[in-house]
């Protein structure tokens, strides 16, 4: 790639990209249209959720169907007419099979357990104060069916060089004693960490500044500058033109425009995601011990200092920032039948946020078919922060050696093509 690169976009995946480089004696510049960590990763869960299964499982597909057209489920389609969605629907549902989550499960464990340790590594050597932990989170069930298959994941996982737990309704009331009776059992994930991501993400941030990297906040890139074939720069909203030996985009599901005028089409839909956060005492949340998800409604529940966020839900309604009230409301109104103490008058915030949802449940992570100096990094649905470190690590390798791993390669945006 050269020795000066422009990574665009400073989410969680870009300020990790940008890191990466500048780790490796890159000159970078990262550019970004609103501020550090104020899209997506301003707001989501806040776990380190690595090795688990993709979105495209056979099951969710079936589940999907009844859910959605109802604005209060887990996954809601908003009625409009948009093609582009209806195709990248339809190709979602061709990959829902089990040969699929196989070859996905083939990629994503091995960069989970490598991405695990970077998140270790970058918060001790950086010295985040993100409220990092590492006791991991529950996997909470109140209906046999769905404990039966969290355990049958559990068990594909713990062949994969995880550790998971099966726990019961006791073991889980031991463990966080605001769990209601309706609790039946679940699962713990040991390996997984929790954290404050937008915490994270402006102090890593904060560890590029001192490493070199010049972040410029509010500049809107227009477009990628190409010269015969190579990225050249970038040509700002304003006109102005920023030269680099080569370019990273990581803008989330704003990447399908900078790409598609490269003449790319990335089959990625923005998927909005809500979360609430409660304070913890009366009118609010109970004071949670440790993080969980609730299995029937994919509600993530994470303690964080003074508050807990709740987060969750899919929705698919255009590249837009509207927060539906049902859709934050439902978050909580299903947390209270696992969690009986749970009221939510005491709202610190309702939040939503776009995460770029590749049609195959994989990341693109790769250059641009029939560019050189031209990077792309999204696609990672919900697990943007989770996968943000060793996406630093898969850019890096692509910028300084023209290549990764086997299992790199497979990320690459030219498996479309």
């Amino acid at each position: 790639m050269g020795t000066r690169v422009i990574v665009v976009g400073a989410g969680v995946v870009g300020v990790s990209c940008a890191r990466e480089l500048a780790c490796r004696g890159v000159e970078v510049v990262l550019v970004e249209r609103g501020r550090v960590g104020g899209a997506a990763s301003f707001g989501n869960a806040g776990t380190v959720s690595a090795g688990h299964f993709p979105l495209n499982k056979p099951e969710r597909l079936k589940r999907a169907l009844s859910w959605i057209a109802d604005p209060t489920s887990p996954l809601y389609v908003a009625p409009r007419w948009d093609p582009a969605l209806w195709r990248w629907l339809a190709d979602f549902a061709v990959h829902c099979t089990d040969e699929h989550v196989r070859a996905c499960m083939d990629v994503m464990c091995p960069l989970g357990l490598e991405t695990l340790e970077l998140f270790d590594t970058i918060v001790r050597e950086e010295g985040i104060a993100c409220g990092y932990r590492r006791e991991g989170y529950f996997d909470a069930c109140r209906t046999e069916d769905a404990l039966a298959e969290a355990r049958r994941e559990a068990g594909i996982i713990a062949s994969r060089g995880y550790h998971p737990e099966p726990v019961d309704g006791d073991g889980l009331r031991a463990a966080e004693p605001a769990f209601g009776p309706a609790v039946i059992g679940g699962v713990h994930y040991p390996d997984a960490r929790t954290l404050d991501p937008y915490r994270f993400t402006i102090g890593l941030a904060a560890a590029c500044r001192r490493r070199g990297v010049r972040v410029r906040e509010g500049v809107e890139v227009a477009e990628v500058v190409v010269e015969g074939g190579k990225g050249k720069g970038v040509r700002l909203a304003d006109g102005t033109v920023l030269g680099a030996d080569a370019v990273v985009l990581c803008t989330g599901p704003f990447s399908l425009g900078l790409a598609r005028e490269l003449g790319t089409r990335l089959p990625v839909q923005p998927g909005k995601g809500y979360h609430r956060d409660l304070a913890v005492g009366p009118g609010g949340s109970p004071p949670l011990r440790t993080a969980f998800v609730l299995n029937e409604c994919s509600v993530f529940c994470t303690p964080m200092e003074g508050f807990v966020r709740y987060a969750g839900t899919m929705e698919f309604s255009g590249l837009n920032h509207v927060l539906r009230r049902p859709r934050a409301e439902q978050l909580t109104r299903a947390a209270a039948a696992y969690l009986p103490g749970l009221e939510a008058r005491e709202i610190l915030s309702q939040w939503c946020g776009l995460r770029p949802m590749a049609s195959d449940g994989l990341p693109i992570v790769g250059p641009l078919a029939g560019l050189t100096g031209v990077v792309v990094a999204t696609g990672h649905g919900m697990l943007g922060l989770t996968l943000a470190p060793v996406t630093g690590r898969l850019v890096g390798d692509w910028a300084l050696q023209g290549g990764t791993d086997e299992i790199g390669r497979r990320l690459s945006p030219q498996r479309f093509t």
